[in-house]
């Protein structure tokens, strides 16, 4: 075995975006592609002798062969040790787990997320450092740069070594240990959760039916759900990842997860219902004919919080991201804690967390989360729910229906315009960005402008600054309308429209959400030309 030396030289587009480097996969088989990045990851960390490096992915197309050459990357440059999850299979909340549990230096996740798989899906790389959670902008950045310059990688030439087997091994002087990859996290998940009061709750004929769409998250809620908790065979259902997801995509919002959708709308549907994504860090959660947003579930979570051992303690605060509706402010109100307003992306709640001043977290496209990891979790949110279903011994939709009452319903939606012409989405918000100064004061569809920006953020921790995060339109009534485009799609642009209407009227709180924000999507598409700019009459996908 030796190290090699490879010539090679930068390629185009390798800027990390909110989640990592996300391509096609077809994109990063292509010669080098991988190993530019990797490189371009080591180079930023330094001198990497002697640390140990978390390495897993969400078992999609590629992901076996990417770890074996990060594997022989990482000898190359002098780690002590790499903790790889068996057959290559580590959540994204697990490995921040793993990271924090093990004190390593950091983690290498495979994954896109919630993005199709297959070999001609989608693949991705991200980069997490030692408190667990993503890479900051600036190391991504620094990433993104050496990426540019590159002309060299190191990579060991040992053959490829067995990761289906828990136990060590040696790669040309390095330690792998290939782990268990529920182990650490379903520890920490029974410190946090009351686990008994989940299993009497099973014990007295509760159902539930757990999608893990063929996803990362299948095997933890077997393990977890099944094995720890009682819950009967079968609860968890598409519990196997395949490398393609069963050639469905693993987003679990209403429209991709229709299987799960059926059968809690059945007659016999079972009392709680929830999914998670592909790499385990989404969440979905229903009720019989009744799902839940993800913007009332941070809010529900926070505001029953004392219901889980773990956060009986209270509350620090609660982040949620500028485009997440504003329900959780309002439980944040009546707690006497802060709420902070980030940008999208979980790493920009890891400061708020590390620094103690945040609990609790949360973003709109069903991603929820707390301080004890370093990511948003799925597996997590939907034992905080049974644990609260537990200790209310009341159904989903009283719960939600009583929150409500005590703070007010916000309508919310999400409005997707998927692969539209990048020039196009680049001039609708040009266009939105040069109308923004002249939208106060007036009127859209019965609700009067409050103020219109371009959301920027000052990270109230480290004071580091970011801009145009996503034009808001806020009326005076508490409505809002924000536009952003997404760092998380691989081809073209992804316009989302969010859309929020506050309802203090209990007698309001049950009309169909599209219904009840009709007046704010005729005003959204008016302001923006959506379907001038995208060609587009309607979005691709709502949520």
């Amino acid at each position: 075995m030796a190290i090699q030396t490879v010539t090679t030289h930068p390629i185009p587009g390798q800027r990390p975006g909110t989640s990592g480097l996300r391509k096609k996969v077809h994109t990063f088989s292509q010669p080098h592609y991988l190993e530019n990045f990797i490189q371009s990851v080591f180079y930023t960390l330094g001198d990497c002798a002697g640390k140990t490096l978390v390495l897993g992915g969400d078992g999609r197309y590629h992901n076996r062969a990417a770890i074996q050459t990060i594997l022989k990357m990482a000898a190359a440059h002098g780690y002590a040790q790499v903790l790889v999850g068996r057959s290559g299979i580590l959540s994204t909340p697990a490995v921040s787990c793993v990271i924090r549990k093990r004190q390593a230096s950091g983690g290498i996740i495979l994954s896109a997320s919630h993005n199709p798989g297959g070999p001609d899906g989608d693949f991705g790389v991200k980069y997490n450092i030692a408190a667990g959670g993503p890479a900051p902008e600036s190391v991504t950045e620094a990433i993104f740069h050496h990426s540019e310059t590159i002309t060299q990688y190191r990579i060991s030439d040992a053959a490829d070594i067995d990761i289906d087997t828990i136990g060590t091994v040696q790669l040309d002087g390095m330690q792998v240990e290939v782990i268990d990859p529920v182990a650490d996290y379903a520890e920490l998940m029974a410190r946090l959760f009351d686990f008994e009061a989940i299993r009497a709750l099973f014990a007295g004929g509760f159902t539930m039916r757990f999608d893990g769409m063929h996803a990362v998250s299948g095997p933890y809620a077997k393990a977890i759900i099944e094995g720890m908790l009682g819950a009967p065979a079968g609860t968890v259902i598409n519990a196997v990842p395949l490398e393609d997801f069963g050639g469905h995509h693993p987003d679990p919002n209403p429209v991709n997860a229709s299987e799960l959708i059926a059968l809690m709308a059945a007659a016999d549907a079972p009392d709680f219902g929830a999914a998670s994504d592909g790499d385990g860090d989404r969440n979905m959660i229903l009720g019989r004919k009744f799902d839940v947003t993800p913007s009332d579930s941070l809010a529900i979570l926070a505001a029953n919080a004392a219901v889980a051992p773990g956060y009986r303690g209270g509350l620090k605060g609660i982040a949620r991201s500028m485009p997440t509706s504003r329900a959780a402010d309002r439980v944040a109100a009546a707690l006497g804690i802060p709420c902070y307003e980030t940008p999208t992306g979980w790493k920009f709640f890891g400061t708020l967390l590390d620094a103690g001043m945040a609990t609790l977290c949360g973003e709109e496209s069903y991603g929820t989360g707390s301080d004890h990891v370093r990511e948003k979790d799925g597996v997590w949110a939907v034992l905080f729910w049974l644990n609260l279903l537990a200790a209310s011994g009341k159904p989903v939709q009283q719960i939600v229906a009583e929150h409500w009452a005590r703070f007010g319903r916000h309508y919310y939606s999400r409005h997707d315009y998927e692969a539209i012409d990048s020039e196009g989405a680049r001039l609708l918000m040009a266009d939105l960005r040069i109308k923004l100064p002249a939208l106060a004061g007036t009127v859209l569809n019965a609700h009067t402008v409050d103020f219109a920006d371009d959301f920027a953020y000052t990270d109230p921790v480290d004071g580091s600054t970011v801009q145009q995060q996503g034009v808001r339109i806020v009326m005076r009534d508490g409505s809002r309308i924000v536009y952003r485009l997404s760092g998380t799609g691989t081809e073209g642009a992804t316009l989302r429209v969010y859309l929020e209407l506050f309802e203090a009227d209990p007698t309001q709180h049950h009309r169909p959400t599209q219904q009840a924000l009709a007046g704010l999507i005729a005003a959204a598409e008016s302001v923006a030309s959506i379907a001038l700019h995208t060609g587009r009459a309607t979005p691709t996908v709502i949520t």
